[in-house]
């Protein structure tokens, strides 16, 4: 087999497509096109990464047959093939006559070790398989030769995906910014609460005002500072890699699970108790402001941080949703979006604008549940995503 055909086979196995393999290596789409009809060829790192893609050697996608480990063009122990025939992966012929499989075929005589390849780039191949090795990789040895020459060697399993884009890291970060943002945000409200003007623990203090305001613009900035730089890479990411292969395991779904129940669990404890302790100090202590309202929000801080995190942690090992947000993006960039897309996204942008509006207005004039618009809003969202699902066909026309 060439390189070629190597190539096609290692796509077919895994129902890869070229636009999808070229967003992998970080080419175009017409690059793989041209190095599948040998109009061009890989230089030496896309050759590398795309035996990291598929667990291959480089011996035996430049040189060999990819669907039968360690047969490397010229013979050898695992039988390229039988005298005068063979696969197409080429074959050594006694008396040092040459063999060929196509332009890129590797020629070999029984005497001498003259090799001839179609190109310069398969020339370059060779050598630095020669120079370098073979880039071992765990794979089960291929059978006995079966009576009659002809090697028996089963189909190369397939091999697992790996994260060759850092998409797994970028996920971990991207939920320990976001959940370390929000929580931020309500930690400053909940330490403004210290300086409240009839239990702060400053006393009667024309300072108190100023504190308070000062401890919730200390969370907003703290906030924004992790929450926007999280935003920000994780538009970057999707720029750069427009299509991640899916790579995780049922182990990894179920680890990811198993922190989101306990996250979850803990974030409910950390609520529950935080009620507790206001309704104690309001009911058995007579305060009710101040440090009760203080610990009650930073135990709510904690259980927000928790279910962000592990909730983002877990949504993000959809990677078929990742690649399917990045492709709406594209198409939204080209104006292709269908309408419904459009108008859900318009509506829900404004009900969340106007949620935000009324939360900072309530709580510019010290309203104590001034957080209520928010998930009011985020609820009102969700209806409206409903009913333009349901009306999607009719406003698509």
């Amino acid at each position: 087999m060439t390189f070629r055909t190597n190539l096609q086979y290692l796509r077919s196995r895994r129902n890869m497509t070229q636009e999808q393999l070229a967003m992998l290596l970080g080419v175009s789409r017409q690059a793989i096109s041209k190095w599948e009809s040998e109009k061009a060829y890989p230089e030496m790192d896309k050759l590398l990464a795309i035996c990291d893609l598929f667990g291959c050697t480089l011996d035996d996608l430049v040189l060999g047959d990819v669907s039968r480990p360690g047969t490397v063009a010229g013979g050898g122990a695992d039988g390229a093939g039988a005298a005068g025939g063979g696969d197409g992966a080429g074959a050594g012929v006694a008396g040092g006559s040459d063999s060929a499989s196509g332009d890129d075929a590797v020629a070999e005589t029984q005497g001498g070790t003259d090799r001839r390849a179609a190109g310069d780039g398969t020339e370059a191949a060779e050598k630095s398989v020669a120079s370098r090795g073979s880039r071992t990789m765990a794979r089960p040895e291929a059978s006995a030769p079966a009576a009659g020459g002809i090697s028996d060697a089963s189909p190369v399993p397939t091999t697992l995906p790996k994260d060759l884009t850092g998409y797994d890291d970028h996920r971990r970060r991207f939920a320990l910014l976001l959940a370390s943002g929000v929580a931020a945000i309500i930690a400053g409200v909940a330490v403004a609460n210290l300086f409240d003007s009839e239990h702060s623990m400053l006393g009667a203090s024309p300072l108190n005002d100023f504190l308070t305001f000062a401890c919730i613009c200390m969370g907003v900035v703290v906030g924004l500072a992790l929450l926007i730089p999280a935003v920000a890479s994780h538009t970057a990411f999707k720029r750069r890699h427009p299509y991640v292969e899916d790579f995780y395991t049922e182990d990894d779904y179920g680890r990811e699970s198993r922190l989101l129940a306990v996250g979850v669990v803990a974030g409910v404890a950390a609520i529950l108790v935080g009620i507790a302790v206001a309704v104690y100090a309001g009911d058995v202590m007579g305060v009710d402001a101040g440090w009760p309202n203080m610990i009650m929000l930073l135990l709510d801080a904690a259980a927000v941080f928790g279910f962000v995190y592990c909730g983002i942690r877990r949504s993000m090992l959809n990677i078929a949703g990742y690649n399917r947000d990045v492709e709406t993006e594209r198409r939204k960039r080209d104006g292709t979006l269908p309408f419904s897309a459009r108008l859900s996204g318009a509506v829900s942008g404004i009900i969340m604008l106007v949620a935000t509006i009324v939360g900072l207005g309530l709580l510019f004039f010290g309203v104590d549940d001034f957080w209520i618009p928010w998930p009011v809003g985020g609820l009102l969202c969700a209806v409206a995503g409903i009913v333009i699902s349901l009306l999607k066909d009719r406003l698509d026309r």
